[in-house]
C-alpha cells in the first residue's frame, strides 16, 4: 500500500491542479470505496465545489473544499489519483472508480484583465479538454470518506505524530515505542504511534539504525532511539525525492512510477548481500506476518 512518500509525492503533484478548481461534474462508478458516506451525499458535495487545498495526513490524500468538508481517500495496494489534461483511454476508464470534471484553472484578476483589454474577449468559462481528476483503483482496496470539521477532528485524534514534523523529535519517538513490548518494526508501523511508515521504510529505517527489527520496542537505549529517528526522517525523505516507491501499481499524480525500488538497500533483497557488509540478507514473517528483510550482522 502506498506509504507517506508515495502518498506526499502525489498531493504534491495534484495541488497546482486542482486548487482554486471547480468541480463541474462528478461521477462514482463503484460504492464499495465509501466510507460512512451515500454516493448520493458525495456527489452532491462535489458538484459545483471548489477545492481549496489538497493536503495528506499520515498515508491519506485530503482533498479540502470551500464548503468546509474534506473528502479523504485512502490507497489500496492498486489506487492511483491522477488528473488528466486529456480523455482517458479504455484501460484507464475501465478502472476508474470517481471522476471529477474540473473547471477551468484560476487565473489572476490582472493577467486576466490585460488579456481582455488585449483581446477584447472575456475568459471562457469551459473546462480544457480532458481536464479530469480521476481516482483509479483495479482492486479496490482503497476508500473514500466525506468529513465535516467534528468528524475530522476526531479522525486526526486517532493518529499518531507525523515524521516529517520538527515535532517529531527524539522524545516524540520515544514516547511511543516506551512500555511498548512489541517488535520495534510492529511499534514504528501502527499508525497510532508514528504515522506513514510502512513495511517498506520501516525495513529500511531500522536497517539505516542498526537495529534488529524484532527487538521489543521498550529495550531501545536513548542513543538507539535517535539513531532510527534519524533514520526514519531521512529514509521518508529520500523516497519523496524519488518520487516513491513502484514495484508494480504505484504512480505518482501525473501518472509515472517511482525510483526509491533502485535505493533500496533491504527491501525485496532477501538472499542477496548486504551493501555494507556483504553478508547475506534474510528475511521472516515471524515479526509481523509481513516480510521482514534484515542484515544479521549489522543488525545484531
Amino acid at each position: 500500500m502506498p506509504e507517506l512518500p508515495e502518498v506526499e509525492t502525489i498531493v504534491r503533484d495534484l495541488r497546482p491542479r486542482l486548487v482554486g478548481r471547480r468541480i463541474a461534474s462528478a461521477t462514482l462508478s463503484k460504492t464499495d470505496v465509501l466510507r460512512k458516506v451515500t454516493k448520493p451525499a458525495l456527489l452532491r458535495a462535489l458538484r459545483g465545489a471548489r477545492v481549496t487545498a489538497v493536503t495528506r495526513r499520515a498515508k491519506h490524500a485530503v482533498f479540502h473544499l470551500a464548503s468546509g468538508l474534506r473528502m479523504v481517500i485512502r490507497l489500496g495496494m492498486t489506487g492511483a489519483l491522477v488528473v488528466y489534461e486529456r480523455d482517458l483511454t479504455p484501460e484507464e476508464a475501465k478502472y476508474a472508480v470517481l471522476i471529477l470534471e474540473l473547471g477551468p484553472k484560476p487565473r489572476s484578476r490582472v493577467r486576466r484583465r490585460l488579456r481582455d483589454k488585449q483581446h477584447g474577449t472575456v475568459a471562457s468559462a469551459t473546462p480544457g479538454p480532458g481536464s479530469r481528476f480521476v481516482y483509479r483503483d483495479v482492486r479496490r482496496f482503497g476508500s473514500i470518506w466525506l468529513l465535516d470539521g467534528a468528524a475530522w477532528a476526531r479522525y486526526e485524534a486517532r493518529l499518531g505524530p507525523e515524521p516529517l514534523d520538527p515535532a517529531f523529535t527524539p522524545a516524540e519517538l520515544g514516547r511511543a515505542l516506551a512500555g511498548r513490548r512489541a517488535a520495534v518494526k510492529k511499534v514504528i508501523m501502527d499508525q497510532a504511534r508514528v504515522v506513514g511508515v510502512g513495511n517498506i521504510y520501516a525495513n529500511e529505517a531500522l536497517f539505516t539504525a542498526r537495529i534488529d527489527p524484532s527487538r521489543p520496542a521498550a529495550s531501545l537505549s536513548p542513543a538507539e532511539t535517535r539513531a532510527l529517528r534519524r533514520a526514519i526522517v531521512a529514509i521518508l525523505k529520500r523516497a519523496i525525492e524519488a518520487e516513491g516507491t513502484t514495484f508494480r501499481d504505484y504512480r505518482t499524480g501525473t501518472g509515472q512510477p517511482g525510483s526509491f525500488q533502485l535505493r533500496l538497500n533491504v527491501y525485496g533483497r532477501g538472499g542477496e548481500p548486504c551493501r555494507r557488509c556483504g553478508h547475506r540478507l534474510v528475511t521472516t514473517h515471524s515479526i509481523d506476518a509481513r516480510a521482514t528483510t534484515m542484515c544479521p550482522w549489522c543488525q545484531r
